[in-house]
């Protein structure tokens, strides 16, 4: 028995831009209570000198695509995504070769030469270097299934952050919300929050 979902997610178009779709592909549960897993080939990845959105992760695919189109096996991994991120796993072993938390993920694309073919940027704490990670599906359908959900476990966690906002006691984070009896609670400027 599947209830009506608590969560109110923006339709895709609104919160990802590049979405042309109106609905989300999955209940907002699945990505909080579950995962989404996902088969793709793990092209590899590329530091990024320097970030320009969308743009960098494009150039990533088309040099990660043609560095690896004369290898005899690429990695097959398991892309397991939730509100919290996104974990590498090994298809073969089941082993968990990476984990990426939603908040250090961003521009996440196809590439517009091989639609088969995607990526997204994360931030390496410790070095505060940008890596881009690229895959490849055997399918587009399925590509742009990976980054819709990818789109929806950003809005899932933006909704869940400003329903946590909403559930604060008064003065349990000064300076966080402003709260008087006769008005809504006014947030704070939340710079940065929302990614392509």
């Amino acid at each position: 028995d599947r209830r009506e979902s608590k969560l109110t997610l923006r339709p895709p178009s609104l919160a990802a831009p590049y979405a042309p779709v109106q609905n989300w592909q999955h209940q907002p549960e699945k990505l909080i209570f579950e995962s989404c897993g996902y088969e793709a080939n793990y092209l590899g990845s590329m530091l990024i000198k320097d970030l320009r959105g969308t743009e960098s992760t494009q150039d990533a695919c088309a040099k990660m695509r043609k560095s690896t189109e004369h290898m005899k096996k690429i990695p097959t991994i398991i892309l397991s995504i939730t509100y919290k991120g996104v974990k590498f796993i090994d298809a073969s072993n089941k082993n968990v070769i990476a984990e990426h938390e939603i908040r250090n993920i961003s521009c996440a694309a196809q590439d517009p030469e091989d639609l088969c073919t995607f990526a997204y940027i994360t931030k390496d704490l410790q070095t505060s270097h940008h890596y881009c990670h690229v895959f490849s599906t055997v399918d587009v359908n399925l590509t742009y299934e990976i980054i819709l959900t990818l789109g929806q476990a950003f809005e899932v966690a933006y909704q869940l952050a400003l329903q946590a906002q909403r559930a604060k006691p008064l003065g349990a984070a000064a300076g966080e919300t402003i709260e008087t009896k006769s008005s809504n609670p006014v947030p704070k400027p939340r710079a940065g929050m929302r990614k392509s």
